[in-house]
């Protein structure tokens, strides 16, 4: 199983909504989905206003769907310094456990772990996954016209539908973008892998609240 890498001279398509999302086919992404009420509204908020401010103050338009390209080309401390204040200090608030968790209940938790594996080797190679209290994070190469933005929402669609009814509950229960980050080289993979691994301990998270797979598995 071979999980390619961003090409930075291949074909690239970039949208943005609250979040940008960069689309090369064939290529490796990491991938965190989170439940609607994971983040507070008022949380959320402040974190996008802290974010458009810091990159203006960097002359970057963050209304520009190209502004992740133009953070790559920062000064290395300052790459390191949005990495920090931004991705880290969101990734440690998902693992506070805000909301429902509704992920502590192993049955649902198999439900999207399920979802994930379903096309693997199909339409996509999974990689390692972790599925938290109220969030997912996976290693996935797509395979041939496969879009992320497409496949989060198909995933997120048919896990939805039997987790509100299982729950006996309507609504969204997913937040609407996920956050896919292509990955950019085997030392970010391995990383990747290593933050997969070792995200239950560090929310400190017992045996039976979490779903951990290792791709070799």
């Amino acid at each position: 199983m071979k999980f390619e890498l961003f090409d930075p001279d291949g074909e690239l398509r970039i949208t943005a909504g609250n979040l940008p999302h960069w689309y090369q086919p064939g290529v490796t992404y990491f991938v965190t989905m989170r439940t609607d009420d994971s983040v507070p509204q008022s949380v959320a908020a402040l974190w996008h206003a802290r974010r458009c401010d810091w990159l203006r103050r960097h002359a970057i338009d963050p209304c520009d769907p190209g502004a992740q390209w133009a953070i790559l080309r920062l000064p290395a401390e300052q790459r390191r310094e949005y990495q920090r204040m931004f991705t880290q200090r969101f990734q440690e608030y998902l693992d506070r456990g805000h909301g429902r968790c509704p992920f502590k209940r192993v049955e649902l938790a198999q439900v999207v772990a399920d979802s994930l594996l379903h096309f693997d080797g199909d339409r996509y190679h999974i990689g390692d996954l972790v599925v938290m209290p109220n969030h997912v994070h996976l290693l996935v190469c797509l395979l041939g016209d496969t879009e992320i933005e497409r496949q989060c929402h198909d995933w997120k669609q048919f896990t939805a539908v039997r987790i509100n009814r299982a729950l006996g509950r309507r609504g969204r229960f997913w937040q609407e973008e996920s956050f896919d980050h292509l990955v950019r080289s085997a030392d970010e993979f391995e990383y990747f892998e290593r933050y997969i691994a070792e995200n239950p301990t560090k929310a400190r998270l017992r045996e039976g609240q979490f779903i951990y797979r290792r791709r070799s598995e």
